[in-house]
């Protein structure tokens, strides 16, 4: 009798790699952007998340650490290097899908071959990095499977911001002052804002504060686009919140 020996069967990929190349920010620089599609964040849901990560031997901690997340955050203020005010936990979850990725558990995407798992879905654009970074046609088609998305952006004024992002992400600002700006210009934003700020005249606060815990998945309106012409405020928050500042301007005060 022949015996047949059992062979272990290949776990299923829980992401694709869907982008590896030079940095739109800083074309000097490799990135990598990985779309995993399980997630257990309590404020998105169960959304695809596309982390986006600087394309080198160190780990997003230790990239942070040494100021060469510059390819993948770009002229953000919040960067770990500079005001190292980023709500993102490196030590959490973007390590483990790096150190995922550096064990080669992480296939290319073929849209034709997976396309499945993204149908049906919602996408966060930039679950860690900036969705800037990443070429406009990578995300377009990932947004194109999928439901609908979420995005935010910090490099509105980056002299190798692709316009076209804005269509796919809220405009990140600060401060009253920069969300005006960004939004006489047409743009949707979010702002972060200090317990004592004003809501702006078009700002809605974040359903997630005001509609017990709405989830990013039922609510959608991070998505950028024109449609409500709506901009979106949220409370300081994460770990490093107390570090947070704001340069405030008076601001019109809403009932």
């Amino acid at each position: 009798m022949i015996e047949i020996k059992k062979t272990k069967t290949q776990k299923a990929a829980n992401g694709y790699i869907v982008y590896q190349g030079p940095s739109v920010l800083n074309p000097l620089e490799d990135i990598i952007a990985i779309a995993t599609y399980n997630s257990a964040n309590a404020k998105t849901g169960n959304m695809v998340q596309l982390w986006i990560f600087a394309d080198g031997e160190h780990s997003p901690h230790e990239t942070a650490k040494l100021g060469l997340d510059e390819s993948i955050c770009g002229s953000c203020p919040h960067r770990h290097a500079a005001g190292n005010t980023c709500y993102v936990d490196l030590s959490r979850a973007p390590n483990s899908i790096w150190n995922s990725y550096k064990k080669g558990n992480y296939p290319l995407f073929n849209a034709a071959l997976h396309g499945k798992h993204f149908t049906h879905r919602k996408i966060r654009l930039g679950a860690y990095g900036d969705p800037a970074a990443v070429p406009y046609s990578v995300q377009k088609e990932l947004v194109d499977l999928c439901l609908s998305h979420t995005g935010y952006t910090h490099q509105a004024n980056h002299k190798n911001f692709d316009s076209r992002i804005a269509a796919l992400c809220m405009i990140s600002v600060d401060t009253p002052k920069q969300a005006i700006k960004y939004q006489d210009q047409g743009f949707r934003t979010f702002r972060v804002a200090l317990q004592e700020d004003d809501l702006l005249a078009n700002e809605l606060q974040c359903l997630n504060t005001t509609q017990e815990q709405l989830q990013c998945i039922d609510c959608g309106l991070c998505d950028g686009s024109n449609k409500d012409n709506s901009s979106i405020a949220i409370a300081v928050h994460g770990s490093r919140k107390n570090s947070f500042k704001s340069s405030l301007i008076p601001t019109l005060q809403v009932a």
